[in-house]
């Protein structure tokens, strides 16, 4: 193993190549190494560490919706390249450059017996890429000069333990490191989105708060993309909906947290906020850089810089905290982080946390949501994170890489990233689908997602018509809330689509949720597990 190219020593150490100065020291921790220090002049991309490839590891994409995934060393993501091209090149990596043409794994990468984990990304970008037979781990500061030195993002080397014990241990490290404190409260709600889409009226807003205050127990009403003017214009609803403070009060009337969607850092090209601040977005060449397309429209990135831009932010989010919503869901944050020419000369990383700090600052004490989101950098701004990509009402387990939304993806990344919870933030495994019209999951993919979900501490929120749930559903719903609240761990994460959640300390007891993602029957204990489906067995002592 190298670090700044010299075989691994204890002690101090100096790399200097003319334009970046790195004082660093290597510590011993148990179990490996510690590397840390201080960065100056103007880095551009630096390669911190450097060791041979494990034949397979778990490879992590930089925000939410991108991949957890086994991967070999020679594998590729299949379908980036074309995903990228169609949305926009920032979307699943800052460094598209290396994305496309190497296996990259953001911020750390896990093999059975070994990790390497950076500890924090508060200032530069750091990740993983396979060269050759090697497995290089870099940092990018986007060539960002530095007057003043900042500190180089912290990397642990650990050997030795299950992965899973390695994972819970970076978790741990990363939470000390940033500062976090967890939420204690681990909401229940309801949203929008996965019934309605762009189509939500106000008259169905009424009608699902009549159902959920007579049959569920939700705590959180949440609404999502659909009732905005335009992407930017939050503020303004679209023709046809009612005020927003309007729709506060009848949240909080009926008893629930009124909860919103947003995506504060985007601004469609017919947005209000485009056309009157276009100097308000990160730049190049004199215009707005075009960030991704969504809502068959262009969309361009919020300067987080910008004093003006950040006044509006925190001017937006204080008035919808005033009106009642202590719940908000942001989404699309990834477009913070996106590189081009800003007001002040800060690395897109630096600029993302700044954004997002003046959300979390104009808010105080509502629930904090990401999604869409660069996942290390956000480590102590938010309260809770999606960590897979979205949910569909079909399966689809045939699709591979950055291809396809659908249950499979989504429920796996939540298996997948579990480490991260109640250590990062409180998960969000993406919404339970309980309906029994306009869905192709089976029963068994809707109890294995719900029952795994639960089982995993996570956020349980659920996103129908309340209308089309009957008392199967009602009862799903309820079984998934009674297994929250204990300490999970996953085993078999190395495994192909067959996982252990054990779960311990909680109102359920003690219990093991085997989670079968596969097309295959597949057998623990003893017990076969059909395919797509879950079963609860005994744990092993």
């Amino acid at each position: 193993m190298q670090i700044f190219g010299r075989d691994v020593a204890e002690g101090a150490g100096l790399f200097d190549d003319g334009r970046t100065r790195v004082d660093y020291a290597v510590d011993r921790i148990r179990g490996g190494w510690r590397i840390s220090g201080m960065v100056r002049g103007r880095p551009g991309r630096i390669e911190i560490y450097r060791a041979p490839a494990p034949p397979e590891f778990l490879l992590n994409n930089w925000q939410s919706w991108g991949p957890m995934r086994k991967v070999k060393a020679g594998d590729k993501l299949e379908g980036a390249a074309e995903r990228m091209a169609k949305q926009g090149r920032t979307v699943f990596s800052p460094v598209p450059d290396v994305f496309l043409r190497d296996l990259v794994s953001d911020y750390f990468a896990a093999w059975e017996g070994g990790l390497a984990g950076f500890l924090a990304s508060r200032v530069g970008h750091p990740y993983f890429a396979v060269e050759g037979g090697d497995l290089a781990g870099y940092i990018e500061y986007f060539d960002t000069p530095f007057e003043d030195p900042v500190p180089l993002e912290p990397l642990v080397v650990v050997e030795g333990g299950p992965i899973e014990l390695l994972l819970e241990e970076y978790g741990i490290r990363v939470a000390a490191e940033n500062g976090v404190q967890v939420c204690p409260w681990n909401p229940v709600g309801w949203s929008s989105w996965y019934h309605y889409f762009t189509d939500l009226r106000w008259a169905d807003v009424e009608k699902n708060l009549r159902i959920a205050r007579e049959k569920f127990p939700f705590e959180v009403f949440q609404i999502d993309d659909g009732y905005e003017a335009d992407i930017g214009d939050w503020l303004r609803v679209k023709d046809g909906f009612g005020p927003l403070p309007d729709l506060a009060r009848l949240i909080s009337g009926a008893g629930y947290h009124p909860g919103l969607w947003t995506a504060p850092f985007a601004a469609s090209e017919s947005s209000r906020l485009f056309e009157e601040h276009p100097d308000w977005m990160v730049s190049r060449v004199g215009l707005p850089k075009f960030c991704f397309r969504g809502w068959s429209k262009d969309n361009f990135a919020l300067d987080t810089t910008n004093p003006r831009a950040k006044a509006w932010l925190h001017e937006t989010f204080s008035a919808l905290r005033k009106m009642g919503f202590d719940y908000h869901k942001i989404d699309f944050v990834f477009a913070g982080a996106m590189d081009g020419v800003r007001a002040r000369r800060l690395t897109p990383i630096q600029a993302y946390r700044q954004g997002l700090a003046v959300v979390r600052e104009a808010i105080g004490d509502a629930f904090l949501l990401g999604c869409g989101a660069p996942l290390l950098p956000s480590v102590g701004l938010v309260d809770g994170m999606r960590v897979g990509e979205d949910t569909a009402p079909f399966w689809d387990s045939s699709k591979t890489g950055l291809d396809g939304v659908n249950a499979y993806h989504a429920l796996k990344n939540a298996i997948l990233r579990s480490f991260m919870h109640r250590k990062w933030w409180l998960n969000d495994p993406d919404c339970l689908l309980l309906r029994t019209q306009s869905i192709e999951l089976s029963d068994g993919e809707k109890g294995l997602y719900a029952r795994a979900a639960g089982s995993l501490d996570n956020m349980i929120i659920e996103s129908d018509d309340l209308e089309l749930v009957d008392d199967a559903g009602r009862s799903l719903l309820a079984e998934a809330i009674g297994l929250k609240g204990g300490h999970v761990r996953v085993r078999q994460l190395m495994s192909d689509d067959f996982y252990l959640i054990d779960s311990w300390g909680g109102p359920a007891g003690i219990f093991r949720y085997a989670a079968n993602l596969s097309d295959a029957v597949r057998t623990a204990s003893g017990q076969a597990v059909a395919p797509r489906s879950g079963a609860f067995i005994t744990p092993e002592k």
